[in-house]
Formats: C-alpha cells, sequence, structure tokens
C-alpha cells in the first residue's frame, strides 16, 4: 500500500521578508523559526505525523532548518531524515539555487541530514547536465512525476516532506502553500498519460478533507487551486 504523504511548506526565510530574490539560498528569519516551533506543536500532536517513517527534505537551507526544527522529535525517535534534489524550488534564481558542494558545505550544519543519495547534479538548474530541474513546465511537471514515484514505491505508511510552495503547487499539488503550513495526500490509482502534450500527470494525489477544508493543517493557506504546470515557461528563462 503506497504510503501517506505530509507535504509541508519552509517557514519564511529571508527573501520572503525583503521580497530580495539574489540572496544565495537564505536561511530562515526569525519569525520563521517562531513559525518552526508553532508547526511543531501542531505535528507532535497529530496522529499521521506520528507514524512517520521517512523525512524527506530539498537540499536547501530554509528547508532542512525547518525540517530539523518543526520534525527533532521523529529525528530522535530515528526516523530517517534526506535531502533529495527533487523537491528543490522551481527557480534558477540565487534565493532558488542551492549551495555548491551541498552535501560538504551543508554536513557539517545539518550532521544528521542523510545526503548520501543526493545527486550529484545539484545545484545545476542550467546546463544540459541539470535539465532535469529546468525550470520549464514539462521539466517540473516530469520532476513531480519522480519524485512522487520515488515515494509512493516506499515501505513508510507515513512519508514526511519538506519542500517550497513553487514546486509543491504547480508541480505536484495544486495547492497553495503559506510559509510552515501543510497538507496531507494519499496516492490515487495510477491513469495513463494523457492531454495534447502528453503531460497529464500520470500519479495523482488526493488531498485529506481535514486540510482541504480547513486551508492546510494550520489553516493559513488559500483554498483556490490551479493546473499543475500553469504559468511556467516553456523555455528556460534567462
Amino acid at each position: 500500500m503506497a504510503p501517506t504523504l505530509i507535504l509541508i511548506r519552509h517557514a519564511e526565510a529571508l527573501h520572503n521578508l525583503t521580497k530580495d530574490y539574489q540572496i544565495h539560498d537564505p536561511e530562515l528569519t526569525e519569525n520563521g523559526h517562531a513559525q518552526v516551533q508553532e508547526l511543531r506543536e501542531n505535528l507532535i500532536k497529530h496522529p499521521v505525523a506520528q507514524n512517520a517513517g521517512l523525512i524527506v527534505t530539498s537540499p536547501m537551507i530554509r528547508t532542512m532548518q525547518t525540517a530539523m526544527g518543526a520534525l527533532d522529535w521523529l529525528i530522535e525517535r530515528g526516523v530517517k531524515i534526506e535531502a533529495d534534489a527533487g523537491w528543490q524550488e522551481n527557480s534558477a534564481k540565487p534565493c532558488d539555487t542551492g549551495m555548491p558542494g551541498a552535501a560538504g558545505a551543508l554536513a557539517p550544519k545539518f550532521p544528521k541530514v542523510d545526503f548520501s543519495s543526493l545527486d550529484p547534479v545539484y545545484p545545476d538548474k542550467r546546463s544540459p547536465a541539470g535539465s532535469h530541474y529546468f525550470c520549464t513546465r514539462n521539466a517540473i511537471l516530469n520532476r513531480g512525476q519522480a519524485s512522487l514515484r520515488r515515494l509512493r514505491d516506499r515501505p513508510e505508511k507515513v512519508i514526511i516532506v519538506v519542500s517550497h510552495s513553487g514546486f509543491l503547487r504547480l508541480g505536484v499539488t495544486g495547492c497553495f502553500y503559506l510559509n510552515a503550513d501543510y497538507r496531507i495526500f494519499d496516492f490515487e490509482e495510477e491513469e495513463p498519460l494523457g492531454g495534447e502534450d502528453g503531460m497529464t500527470p500520470q500519479i495523482r494525489l488526493r488531498q485529506w478533507e481535514e486540510t482541504k477544508e480547513k486551508g492546510g493543517g494550520m489553516g493559513k493557506s488559500w483554498k483556490d487551486m490551479v493546473e499543475l504546470g500553469s504559468g511556467l515557461p516553456d523555455e528556460m528563462p534567462n
């Protein structure tokens, strides 16, 4: 049976506050750290989160800070936390581009995060080698499918993912996520590819009514839905 997913957006980071998207791989703000504690208090009481058997995080600083702060109680229990480039943010702006040599550079700061399976091409989003991570409609939809497929085939009953609003919304779920909010999903039956461009998602998720009606597990997020891939460019932006 496929696992239940808890998909979390990171807490407020410096670029969210300042709107300066030239900050390279920004850290959480003071308010962001407070949001992490609020999220922690919510999740630690949630029976689904209590059953988590794996934590997956984008390798970016703000997501790992969120994961380590909000889910420390699971990590202390022995739940593995691993960095996965598939869950990084969409754009190639500095704020959405990770640190070169992330495993070596960040492992000392995040010693409990397993970087062993991190794609060695990370954080490349511009060269042909990094084409899987391009900020284009096809690349992001394909990355969303690949990321979901890896989790669907895992044995854990519940998996928690800490990622980013753009990728979660446009590449995975069609839902909005405000900072430090989350939604819970189950996998639906796999559907064949379709649509004129052949990019209709093959793997679909069904959101729990609990987080759908409330506007996220924290009740902070907009309830509107968008089409996966909507508004994304066909060609890689400069």
